[in-house]
């Protein structure tokens, strides 16, 4: 039997077929937006847990710190501040478990959030592999899904630095330290020989701190970068150079190779960064900076 050329049958099926996905997709993000409410809300209660344990845990141990105190001593002339001190903190400890407990969700324990947020995991699952991105959504998902792993990746490296420069600062102070208490010892202390070994103790702290973070080095290769980025910016904006051959009307192309110059500077400094946070036997030649 011949179509009938009015019958809009195709095209209602195909826009049902698009209200479908449309829905699933509205689904998807309801349950990824559902399992995150719930990923942070079972953070939060083990977060409060974590606390209401510790410090009830640290009020039993001053108490029978407390306890045992007393009864080894049993002089109330010796016992007495301690216990005193002792209670008082024991008291705060039992205060914050008691907020700590008042804060945590009365509706539903840990295993049955984590029950749930299973269950919600399990469905996301099975609606994801129903309902699949083209391959232009998945190369901008993964994208957006990479640049939230270099900044996870960034906060992590700040975090590690700044706990291994905290800790280096407090060697290189404490070596510095431990001499000049060693030297004073050993003189009769006046103010010629504090002085001396005030200064001497800057000075042994400003070297080694200096030494280790090379900051000439640092600076040097920021400038060599800074000005090697302005001269390639005068350059595409000028139409000199590597971009004298660029017309008025290739100023996409010209951008293009501005934009690939100016990310291989970056990586390049990127990589001389690297090498100065390297120990010294490991580092790898980076061109120091002339004297």
């Amino acid at each position: 039997m011949p179509r009938d050329i009015n019958d809009d049958g195709p095209y209602r099926l195909s826009a049902a077929e698009q209200a479908l996905h449309d829905e699933e997709r509205r689904k998807l993000l309801d349950l990824n937006r559902a399992v995150r409410d719930i990923e942070s809300e079972l953070a939060g209660a083990k977060r409060l847990t974590r606390v209401r344990n510790t410090t009830f845990f640290v009020a039993i141990a001053l108490l029978i710190g407390a306890g045992a105190w007393t009864v080894a001593v049993w002089e109330p002339s010796r016992f007495l501040k301690p216990d005193i001190i002792c209670g008082a903190l024991a008291l705060i400890a039992l205060i914050s478990a008691f907020l700590a407990n008042k804060a945590l969700p009365v509706d539903s324990s840990l295993d049955e959030m984590e029950g749930n947020l299973d269950q919600h995991r399990d469905e996301l699952r099975f609606l994801s592999a129903l309902v699949r991105p083209g391959l232009a959504e998945q190369r901008a998902l993964y994208r957006e899904d990479v640049q939230a792993l270099i900044e996870n990746y960034q906060q992590d490296s700040r975090k590690y630095r700044r706990t291994h420069n905290s800790l280096q600062n407090l060697v290189m102070v404490g070596s510095a330290f431990t001499t000049t208490i060693a030297a004073l010892d050993a003189k009769e202390p006046t103010w010629q020989n504090l002085s001396v070994l005030a200064i001497s103790f800057a000075i042994t702290v400003a070297s080694m701190i200096n030494g280790y973070y090379k900051f000439r080095e640092r600076s040097y290769f920021l400038q060599q970068t800074a000005d090697a980025i302005e001269e390639e910016a005068n350059a595409v904006s000028l139409g000199v150079g590597e971009y004298s051959e660029f017309t008025p009307g290739q100023e996409q192309q010209a951008l293009a190779r501005f934009t690939q110059r100016v990310e291989a500077l970056r990586n390049e400094q990127r990589r001389r960064q690297q090498q100065l946070d390297q120990p010294a036997d490991q580092a790898l030649p980076a061109g120091p900076p002339p004297a």
